[in-house]
């Protein structure tokens, strides 16, 4: 995984971030064992503290489940990923249209431009 970290946030909420954003996008499936939390931090190059930290927010929000001396692995339960994903879009989305709207569009010329744009490659 290719970790980058921002200096406007802690790296645990990054890390989080990170890998809901990697299990929403099924970089993780559903049951999936997860990588231990040392191998996690000396991957992202970040105390295990901190790994844990994040694992641990994953897993109270329901995104992740531990088993006992096995690690941690994804939920199973593709509704809550589905969920996750739809909360994430739906942010996304609405930080898209407040920056076109300071940029003087209105929703409608916002989706008329997302819709001129689709057939283009990005």
């Amino acid at each position: 995984m290719d970790w980058t970290f921002r200096a406007d946030a802690p790296i645990y909420t990054q890390l989080y971030e990170q890998l809901t954003l990697s299990i929403v996008a099924g970089a993780y499936a559903p049951g999936e064992r997860l990588p231990a939390v040392r191998e996690l931090a000396v991957d992202a190059g970040v105390n295990p503290n901190t790994v844990q930290r994040a694992l641990s927010e994953l897993e109270r929000d329901g995104l992740v489940f531990s088993q006992r001396t096995a690690g941690r692995f994804v939920t199973e339960d593709a509704g809550r990923i589905e969920q996750e994903r739809r909360e994430i879009a739906r942010t996304r989305a609405g930080e898209f249209l407040a920056a076109m709207e300071r940029l003087g569009y209105d929703r409608e010329a916002a989706l008329a431009l997302l819709e001129e744009m689709k057939g283009e490659e990005t």
